[in-house]
């Protein structure tokens, strides 16, 4: 039998990846309990300030912020059409003292542009914890696996060693970047504040009879109440939506640095190097039962690029907000605005997940290095046969020759590496057999990666650790 739940659609984002505190953070209880709390502080503070409003409109106002008959308020909606003037009837219908007052002054956009603004920024306060959470993870990671050596690759390239320990550095410079970014979004938003219809204050200014000090100290006032340092200098009837597109800007950031995290972690298991965590229990394939499948780095990687796609809208959306504010910002804001915080809330607990529980398999990286540590040695050998009596060009040439063939052999017959040894049987070689194979121990071709990894991880990250203390986000679980 068909449940009702299962009647409609509804999106994955709720019912399977993002976290309990980013789907109440955007639900309608919070978003709208916000809009009475605004309504509130602008009532105290007109009333703080000189208009005559009584302290019984308050009481009830306080009294009743987050028991919102949503069944009300749609029966208003629909008489109405209008979400907002819905609200301030069924908040005016529970505070009857205060019907009269509620929403004096205001415009839609002071609860609705307010609203979204807090809403934005406790979502990058989310999103903050769970970034320094993965940073945890990654840096216990990159400890580890400090000075273990792995290939490096350019252009997908086999080129340098580095170390395993020290890519992971690489993936933690990306959101160590990302959360600059968040702290300077965080600490520099600004609320859309107290601003009239069009943006002029008209009505205010008309409330206080012409005072513009206490139009001016209300902005102030509601600002601080709410949270916020202050509001956006000057408005139309809404904030600049700019200021949308740096905000998913910077989420759109996080979830380009987790894609990168998971672009890579796909090629590394894929030649068998670190894979991604695998339970007792978990299906592969439903046809391919020995596939080990990187299906979280793929969600990432998939969620990733809805992000990145809806965060695009958002300057899209201020290149034609005409004059003071046209409406066609209002239907795709409730859109993207949410789900691109969703969306990249889901791609954290997954990336926290992933890098708490990678697997490395250190053989197969020696036997991959193995494969290629003989062309990575060629400079050194040239030294070597300079220091034994060979001329540089003909070291080099001997070489060239050599590598080629060894090369060629390993992709048309399928055979090891065995450049060295075509090397030690050429009477034109004069370099000693122990000499050639002193030159691949693998630790002489990493430069100071573990060293780098040990600053990064002082100077950097550690210091972003200790600065966020020991709690963060609950772990999520992680579904399919």
């Amino acid at each position: 039998m068909t449940s009702p739940l299962h009647a409609q659609y509804s999106s994955p984002l709720a019912q399977r990846y993002a976290s309990k505190a980013m789907l109440e953070l955007w639900s309608p209880q919070v978003r709208h309990g916000l809009w009475r709390r605004l309504w509130l502080a602008l009532a105290e503070h007109e009333r703080a300030l000189g208009i005559d409003i009584p302290e019984a409109a308050l009481t009830e106002m306080a009294a009743h912020l987050d028991d919102i008959d949503f069944a009300t308020v749609a029966e208003y909606e629909k008489r109405f059409r209008h979400d907002v003037m819905a609200h301030v009837h069924a908040y005016g219908d529970v505070a009857p003292a205060a019907k009269g007052v509620i929403h004096l002054g205001a415009t839609s956009c002071y609860v609705t542009d307010n609203g979204d603004l807090i809403q934005m920024r406790r979502g990058l306060e989310l999103l903050r914890g769970r970034v320094v959470a993965i940073l945890r993870a990654l840096a216990a990671f990159a400890r580890q696996w400090r000075d273990t050596p792995t290939l490096g690759y350019t252009h997908l390239q086999a080129a340098q060693l580095t170390t395993v320990g020290k890519r992971a550095t690489l993936w933690m410079q990306d959101l160590a970047l990302d959360l600059a970014d968040l702290d300077h979004r965080i600490a520099t938003l600004p609320m859309r504040g107290v601003k009239g219809t069009t943006g002029t204050q008209a009505s205010f200014l008309e409330l206080f009879r012409g005072d513009h000090a206490k139009v001016r100290e209300l902005d102030r006032r509601v600002c601080h109440a709410m949270g916020f340092s202050g509001s956006i200098p000057v408005s139309g009837q809404t904030y600049s939506r700019k200021v949308d597109a740096h905000v998913l800007d910077v989420v759109a950031g996080i979830a380009t640095s987790a894609a990168k995290f998971a672009s890579d972690l796909r090629m590394l298991q894929s030649f068998g190097e670190i894979e991604e965590p695998f339970e007792r229990d978990q299906i592969g394939s439903s046809a391919m039962a020995y596939k080990r499948n990187p299906m979280r780095a793929e969600r990432i990687n998939s969620l990733a690029r809805f992000v990145q796609q809806v965060a695009g809208t958002a300057n899209q959306t201020h290149a034609v907000q005409y004059f003071e504010r046209t409406l066609d910002d209002s239907a795709i804001r409730r859109l993207v605005i949410p789900e691109a915080f969703l969306a990249t809330d889901a791609i954290l607990i997954l990336m926290e997940n992933v890098a708490g529980g990678l697997e490395v398999h250190p053989a197969r990286i020696r036997q991959r290095i193995d494969e290629e540590l003989p062309f990575m040695a060629t400079e050194s050998l040239i030294v070597r046969a300079v220091a034994a009596g060979m001329s540089r060009q003909d070291a080099h040439e001997v070489i060239r020759v050599h590598s080629i063939a060894a090369a060629r052999a390993m992709k048309d017959a399928g055979t090891r590496n065995d450049m060295l040894d075509r090397l030690a049987a050429d009477p034109a070689w004069t370099v000693p057999g122990g000499d050639i194979r002193d030159s691949l121990d693998p630790s002489r071709f990493i430069g100071r990666a573990a060293h780098q990894v040990d600053d990064f991880l002082a100077e950097v990250v550690d210091p972003i650790l200790v600065a966020a203390g020991g709690a963060g986000p609950a772990r999520e679980e992680v579904r399919v």
